[in-house]
């Protein structure tokens, strides 16, 4: 490995664990601070069976003392139990709603950079022309609307007007519209991208010495174009997988796909300090993960890139 890339991951590295650290400190302070607790319901329980559930979590000890003993929790990778889902622990049930949810994204994201790819450099070679003003808008309407206005508009168009779609993603079919609501807005993004990004790269140099020789125009466009074109779509790559599965939170609850949407928002209502906390570190890592792979894959992509 060459010095200055496992220089950079190191320091990567280093800034992910401080992000980390900063991420779990004011989630479980600002979770603190909220009015309420989990044992507050239409009918709570009585004042000795509060006090001995909260002795039972150790959210009867000092705060400090709670922040302390998560955050030595956390380092062996012990998220704690469930408060709500009594019996299960956090880690086990981040991992079985993303065997749902992990799937469902890595499909959108393949899709969006697929289909993204094919109509940027379409519309980059047919410039000015319909199929690139009739892409662009539709491009542009998809990039003005979330992953959950587009998911609400499927859900209204597929399972209310043309009931041709279930609008529960307990089944494969149901999980049609889920893929479609998250992938059409990085879909459009990767889209512009690449053709911002081809219309560049088709006016260099070395494109019109490739036709002045005589190359073929499919060869120009893959082997030289679209190689070197791909480079800004890779930047964003890594960001977007991440924005896929944590956009898919909500587009889960609206389609009722049993994924780590469901345990997410349940979580957040029925205040599980646990269950809050471990998604919400487990996305965080997930997004700076993924971005450290992105930057990395530009640098092998493009060599002439200083990761300094």
């Amino acid at each position: 490995m060459d010095q200055k890339l496992a220089f950079y991951i190191l320091k990567r590295l280093v800034l992910a664990v401080v992000t980390i650290f900063l991420v779990i400190t004011i989630t479980f302070f600002v979770m603190k601070a909220i009015p309420g607790g989990p044992f507050l319901s239409e009918k709570s329980p009585s004042a000795a069976v509060t006090a001995a559930l909260e002795a039972k979590y150790g959210l009867d000890k000092p705060l400090m003392e709670q922040y302390v003993t998560y955050l030595t929790d956390v380092l062996k990778l012990d998220f704690g139990p469930s408060i709500k889902l009594r019996g299960r622990n956090v880690t086990d049930l981040i991992f079985t709603g993303l065997s749902v949810s992990g799937p469902i994204g890595l499909i959108a994201a393949g899709i969006a950079i697929l289909i993204g790819l094919v109509l940027g450099s379409l519309a980059a070679i047919y410039h000015n022309k319909l199929i690139d003003r009739i892409i662009m808008v539709t491009s542009t309407a998809c990039v003005a609307m979330p992953s959950f206005v587009i998911a609400t508009l499927l859900l209204l168009i597929f399972c209310v007007w043309i009931p041709a779609l279930p609008a529960n993603g307990n089944s494969t079919a149901g999980l049609v519209l889920p893929v479609v609501s998250l992938s059409l807005y990085p879909m459009a993004y990767i889209t512009r991208l690449t053709r911002s990004s081809m219309l560049d790269v088709l006016g260099q140099d070395y494109i019109r010495t490739a036709r002045a020789k005589g190359v073929s125009p499919t060869k120009v466009i893959f082997k030289h174009a679209l190689r070197n074109a791909v480079t800004p779509v890779i930047t964003y790559v890594g960001p977007m997988i991440a924005y896929i599965l944590t956009g898919s939170l909500v587009v889960e609850s609206i389609f009722a796909v049993p994924g780590l949407g469901e345990y997410f928002f349940s979580s957040i209502i029925n205040r599980d300090y646990p269950m809050i906390m471990g998604t919400t570190i487990f996305l965080a890592v997930l997004v700076i993960v993924m971005t450290l792979v992105s930057d990395i894959l530009y640098k092998v992509f493009d060599p002439r890139v200083d990761l300094s």
